[in-house]
């Protein structure tokens, strides 16, 4: 079988990238920081429950019907493929959520009928239960990325770290800023998407950088670019089909999964195409910048 072979000119458009990169990032920072996340029962608190109606149905006569209830703030959208009638109403009030799943069936099936609307599932969360489960996930992350953080300083020299760390933020924060600019929830889903996104990023970080290592002794000064292409190139087919294997099945999740499953394969789509980005255009021109610096650095702490 005939091995695919590359001959892009990757470190002719390096630094662009880099450039790209660094105002798509600050403004993503800014966006989280902005508007925040549309965070889900899961991290906030109050009850989420998924109706079936028996026939066609859109969100504005579900919120009239809520608020001739007088259940107000009330979020109503639509869930799933168009025909299948499906909304999803999330609400947060300081009530027993027992009480305001029942108030909030009732008040739909005054208006619709009762043989009109059918209640599939309930989810409920108290507020400290939500406040809690927001710490513990911002925790998860931040172990996560430490964690990584160690493994890198174990494998790799310091020619090599800043670059796998800069990529490892850079795709958190390019797919969390996705979740906030769009207003999608971030709930658990998400932050299990997250995780495996840190994982990710690493590994396909870790095979170009391997690369780049078996072929060091090819570099100098003047050649380090050429071998940083070359090792990029002789990865890639690798890293083609690894990511497009992984999409061919996120998108399938994404278009028939549904539900918590939607979110899921949407945040795991946005951290692969950025992983896959970041470990060409993010961690090789760090490494480039960090050969050419580590001279410098060193000159600098021996007149100390």
């Amino acid at each position: 079988m005939k091995k695919l072979k590359f001959h892009i000119p990757f470190v002719k458009y390096l630094w662009i990238m880099v450039s790209i990169s660094t105002v798509i990032v600050i403004g993503g920072i800014f966006i989280i920081f902005q508007k925040g996340f549309n965070y889900g029962i899961d991290f906030k608190g109050g009850v989420k429950l998924t109706y079936k109606f028996a026939s066609s149905i859109s969100e504005p006569p579900v919120r009239e019907a809520l608020r001739k209830d007088g259940i107000e703030g009330a979020d109503v959208v639509r869930h799933g493929e168009l025909h299948e009638n499906r909304i999803v109403i999330k609400v947060s009030l300081p009530e027993e959520h027992i009480k305001l799943g029942q108030k909030i069936t009732s008040a739909l099936e005054n208006f619709f009928g009762k043989d009109k609307v059918f209640l599939e599932s309930e989810e409920t969360v108290g507020p400290r239960v939500g406040k809690e489960l927001r710490k513990k996930a911002f925790l998860a992350v931040t172990f996560a990325v430490i964690l990584m953080l160690i493994y890198i300083g174990y494998r790799f020299d310091f020619h090599f770290a800043p670059g796998a760390v800069i990529a490892l933020i850079h795709d958190v924060i390019i797919t969390m800023a996705f979740f906030a600019f769009f207003n999608k929830e971030f709930n658990i889903s998400t932050l299990a998407a997250l995780l495996t996104i840190v994982g990710y990023s690493i590994n396909d970080t870790i095979i170009v950088y391997d690369r780049i290592r078996e072929n060091r002794h090819l570099i100098t000064p003047q050649t380090i670019k050429d071998v940083v292409n070359t090792s990029i190139n002789q990865t890639f087919a690798r890293t083609l089909i690894t990511v497009l294997t992984v999409l061919f099945v996120l998108f399938a999740i994404f278009f028939k999964g549904g539900g918590s499953l939607h979110d899921f394969a949407l945040a795991m789509i946005v951290g692969f195409v950025a992983g896959t980005y970041s470990s060409i255009f993010i961690a090789s021109p760090c490494y480039i910048g960090m050969y050419r610096l580590m001279p410098h650095i060193k000159k600098f702490i021996k007149s100390r």
